[in-house]
């Protein structure tokens, strides 16, 4: 079989174009009937010939220097249409895979939802505007939707304005009923609450509850110019800070501000910025996450000249009461992309919620796993099933083992929305949470990576020098986990190596 020097070049566009080929082939050939029954003889632990068992020498060699023993890596390399694996070690353990379980996900959410799908977040009037004023209430009803974000609330709330409302005599209420979730302590999962990633899910998330500061010096005054996104109704906002001693390098510019995110009232800052630093972003989970939606619509409201007499509060819209207009979410595609190139996790456990809505008729965690397990029954029969927790793998209960999932990406590769969930996942030195990963691999591995403390893991689809294609799924569980990564980018170039 020809090596990749025979291949035409760019890599990228000829590993595409091979991997678009086999998921036609395998459609016109087979379809769903035949995918499921070459996958049944993977339904348990099956005999793994002897050379598979042991690990590749480098991979070895990785897990000695960071002081890993070889029993905390669960590992298996199997073509994508394979039986026998090339390599299973420990791959029936079932691990922690950290950010890893996103696939099972948004595997599960572009099975059942299409590619296509998408959210409504509708908004109601319960009167005609006249004279410029609206003498009623304003209504918006969160659905779910994960990226509706600062541009599409502009979008929203110019539209209201559009429509002649400069003043609303009343309130805008905000309807999050879609979804019946628990209390939510962000500050649970490591004590840093102000991260975005702790921001929890809401029927009516709005910019993920998190607030974009940017830095831009300006030498000539002595201070670093700050602008907010979205900008937050009744919070005091400091429009300045000052710039750090001439000469002060970049460093850990964030710890140099001395930030005080506590306070929902305000956003402080007692240090100073680099200069050196130039333009910055930082992206902060301001306090009081369930008062967020509120501060952004009054915010972006006020913003684009409107008037408010009443408040933003939480509520329903009354029955019969009919949409006036709305605002439609990109595709779930665009979605799942976002989510394992750059792994996020409330996105995450909107699109999981979202199958409890759609598929059960409840927004819950409990509804969600229900759903996601009898999706996982009829498409993998007895493989083990995963321990899915929130779906987005910010867990510590979260479970699945290395061949359970191989199998499940061996499925997904057969099914017809291949195409896009290959598309999502992280391409080795290229972009996504794997730009800077290079090797072997570089360009012809689709991975999605996970960390958590404790755990480091990958998972995808590797494209080998002799024109292979392998599922790959590496997962390192042990409190020395983050020295481990050389390992799993070992195992990497170790299977796309292969001629």
């Amino acid at each position: 079989m020809a090596g990749r020097a025979a291949m035409a070049p760019p890599k990228l566009a000829a590993m595409s174009f091979s991997f678009l080929g086999q998921a036609r082939r395998l459609r016109c050939a087979a379809g769903w009937a035949l995918a499921l029954a070459f996958l049944t003889p993977w339904a348990g632990a099956q005999p793994v010939p002897a050379d598979a068992s042991a690990l590749p020498p480098s991979v070895e060699a990785a897990l000695q220097r960071a002081k890993v023993p070889r029993e905390a890596l669960s590992a298996l390399v199997v073509e994508v249409e394979g039986r026998q694996p090339r390599l299973a070690h420990r791959a029936d353990a079932p691990a922690n895979p950290a950010s890893v379980m996103k696939l099972v996900t948004t595997y599960a959410a572009l099975d059942l939802l299409g590619p296509a799908f998408t959210w409504e977040t509708p908004v109601y009037l319960d009167t005609a505007p006249q004279g410029g004023s609206l003498r009623g209430n304003v209504y918006i009803k969160g659905q779910g939707d994960p990226k509706l974000v600062v541009e599409r609330l502009w979008l929203l709330m110019r539209r209201l304005r559009a429509m002649g409302v400069e003043v609303i005599l009343g309130d805008i209420v905000l309807d999050r009923s879609a979804f019946a979730l628990p209390a939510h302590d962000p500050a649970l999962f490591d004590g840093e609450p102000w991260r975005p990633y702790n921001a929890a899910p809401d029927a009516l998330l709005l910019n993920y509850k998190a607030v974009s500061i940017g830095f831009v010096p300006d030498l000539a005054a002595g201070v670093a110019r700050l602008r907010y996104e979205p900008p937050l109704a009744q919070v005091e906002l400091p429009a300045t800070v000052p710039l750090a001693a001439q000469g002060a390098a970049c460093g850990d510019w964030r710890a140099g501000l001395r930030a005080d995110f506590a306070d929902p009232a305000r956003i402080a800052f007692q240090g100073v910025y680099p200069a050196a630093c130039g333009e910055r972003e930082w992206s902060i989970a301001p306090a009081d996450p369930g008062g967020y939606a509120a501060r952004a619509v009054e915010g972006m409201w006020r913003e684009l000249g409107g008037k408010l007499t009443g408040r933003v509060r939480d509520g329903k819209v009354p029955a019969g009461l009919a949409p006036a207009f709305g605002s439609t979410s990109p595709p779930l595609s665009e979605g799942v992309r976002d989510i394992n190139k750059y792994s996020n996790n409330v996105m995450t456990q909107q699109v999981f919620l979202t199958l409890g809505l759609q598929k059960a008729g409840a927004g819950s965690f409990d509804q969600a796993r229900s759903v996601l397990a009898q999706w996982w029954r009829q498409r993998l029969g007895a493989a083990e099933m995963p321990v899915v927790d929130n779906g987005a793998g910010l867990s510590r209960e979260a479970r699945v083992s290395a061949r359970a999932l191989a199998r499940m990406l061996q499925h997904a590769w057969a099914s017809p929305v291949m195409p896009e969930f290959m598309a999502s996942l992280p391409i080795a030195g290229v972009d996504g949470t794997l730009r800077r990963r290079q090797g072997q691999a570089a360009g012809f591995a689709h991975l999605k990576t996970g960390a958590l403390r404790d755990v480091v893991a990958l998972a995808g689809y590797v494209h080998a020098a002799g024109g292979r294609r392998y599922v790959l799924v590496g997962f390192v569980n042990h409190p020395n986990a983050s020295a481990a990564r050389p390992a799993l980018d070992a195992l990497v170039d170790w299977a796309a190596s292969d001629r």
